[in-house]
């Protein structure tokens, strides 16, 4: 984690947590627990990079289109390997079984036939277009989630953690005005101080104490207390919730470390890799069995993990596009274009798969080949922070986008 000058003082004089002391600065001392931050409405998004196979993860169970096309990938409804019927229509791959029950108990959604208006298939755009929120246009400077943290209007009581990202650097997301971090590792934080000879550690003490620690009534050093090495090093997560030892389930377990010590967090955001299903990806076994088994293990750890701080979160997941309807010649799926994503929170609508699949059938299919985009992804994020957070969600969030946002929250 690197700040400048600018964030140390923006950030409330925060970074001194390793600087090579032999000690924590008398200016430190404060008991974390002597005040918390407060509960806040928390988003949680996580970000499927390589574009997930909507169609494999929530699999149309009555359309007799997709056996012609995916016949080494499709998914029996009964059986050995067989999918998790969700209603009707749909039926969940068996490797996100931990998901199951939190739909079955109505906390769980999932949104159908999401995607961009934008038809790149570059990966590279793609995710650029999702995390700016403006679809078709390069160089926005900010990112949706930054303008969401912006919305909350919190200025006079932010905390340095209210926007974190648990990655290595910080995700375009986040980019922009407001402050937000990016986070690796708990166990590791530490500052990457810019210091220099005319800016000593005491004089940006004494210059964040009038312009910061004024303000917030010096929550910034609780929270580095609270966030120091030894205390995450301490943590306990419910022993109910079995985090995988993967980069996504440490990546939760830190956010919800975050959340139940209370350091103001409002916006998070981690990332699951390896999605780009070209060849070999398998049916109840392969290699999307196996980034579908990470994903749902985290989020179930994470979601019995918060306990009590449920009714405060909410989860989304995010994915550039999805793959074509019929599989490839390597027994895998293309770039596409629509796919799902996963809603879950107490105040979700759940127990619903939401938006629209229509027909396999290649003449119901865009240009022949890819599931039609029907609910556009700003549509979906809408209906997601704007109620969660109590934001608006017009041009402000997502620039020259004029919609509505979809009903995913009650």
């Amino acid at each position: 984690m690197s700040w400048s000058r600018r964030a140390f003082l923006k950030g409330g004089a925060l970074a001194v947590l390793s600087l090579g002391w032999g000690g924590t600065p008398l200016f430190m001392t404060r008991a974390a627990q002597a005040q918390g931050l407060g509960k806040k409405k928390t988003l949680v998004a996580i970000f499927q990079r390589g574009a997930m196979d909507g169609l494999m993860a929530v699999q149309p169970l009555s359309d007799n289109s997709l056996i012609k096309v995916r016949p080494n990938l499709v998914l029996p409804a009964t059986g050995e390997g067989s999918l998790l019927a969700l209603d009707e229509r749909f039926g969940l791959h068996p490797s996100l079984s931990p998901l199951h029950p939190l739909f079955r108990q109505g906390q769980l959604a999932v949104v159908h036939g999401v995607g961009s208006p934008n038809s790149t298939r570059s990966h590279f755009d793609a995710q650029d277009y999702m995390e700016t929120g403006t679809p078709g246009r390069k160089g926005t400077a900010s990112g949706w989630l930054n303008r969401a943290s912006g919305l909350l209007g919190h200025e006079a009581e932010a905390t340095p953690f209210r926007s974190v990202a648990l990655t290595q650097s910080l995700p375009k997301s986040l980019y922009g005005e407001q402050p937000s971090l990016a986070i690796s590792s708990l166990e590791e934080f530490r500052l990457n101080g810019s210091l220099n000879a005319n800016h000593s550690l005491e004089s940006l003490y004494s210059e964040a104490t009038q312009e910061a620690l004024h303000r917030t009534g010096g929550e910034a050093f609780e929270a580095m207390d609270l966030l120091s090495t030894k205390r995450y090093a301490q943590y306990t997560p419910d022993p109910k919730a079995t985090y995988p030892n993967s980069v996504l389930g440490k990546s939760l377990r830190q956010i919800a470390f975050l959340i139940k010590n209370d350091v103001g967090l409002e916006i998070a955001f981690t990332e699951s890799n390896g999605w780009d299903t070209h060849r070999a990806q398998g049916q109840a076994r392969g290699i999307f069995a196996q980034r579908a088994s990470d994903l749902a293990q985290s989020m179930a750890a994470f979601w019995t993990d918060l306990g009590s701080r449920r009714s405060e979160v909410v989860l989304m997941t995010m994915t550039e596009f999805g793959r074509t309807v019929a599989q490839n010649g390597s027994g895998g799926t293309d770039h596409g274009r629509a796919s799902c994503m996963f809603v879950l929170g107490e105040s979700v609508k759940g127990g619903q798969v939401l938006g629209q699949v229509k027909s396999l059938d290649p003449g119901s299919l865009e240009e022949g080949r890819d599931l039609p985009v029907t609910t556009d992804f700003r549509a979906a994020f809408a209906g997601v922070a704007g109620p969660h957070l109590g934001i608006g969600t017009g041009s402000e969030l997502f620039p020259e986008w004029s919609g509505t946002g979809l009903k995913v929250l009650g």
